[in-house]
């Protein structure tokens, strides 16, 4: 098997592997789960903010590190609205905020 092979097999059985949990999460637990992805998608921000400004990034590395900047930025916010909306579901009706 080539490095491609390798890297695209254990890409895809990742990517199974993380379906798998996050089907099976409680919904009590989506707020923690919900924090944990927002600071990986942070991460994410901060290495393509790095790639796509470096000094010798060529055209496709500064437009995939675009791309992946809007696409974690994205998830990121989302991520909060979301938290933001379970929590609302848990307070009670004309309670203290």
């Amino acid at each position: 098997m080539s490095d491609l092979e390798i890297t695209l097999l254990v890409f895809m059985l990742a990517t199974f592997l993380g379906l798998e949990v996050i089907r099976r999460v409680s919904p009590l637990l989506h707020t923690p789960l919900m924090s944990l992805t927002n600071a990986i998608s942070a991460i994410s921000v901060l290495g393509a903010i790095m790639i796509t400004g470096a000094e010798g990034a060529t055209m496709l590395s500064k437009v995939l590190g675009f791309i992946a900047i809007t696409a974690a930025v994205t998830n990121i916010v989302s991520g909060y609205l979301i938290t933001d909306r379970m929590l609302k579901m848990f307070k009670k009706p004309g309670g203290k905020k």
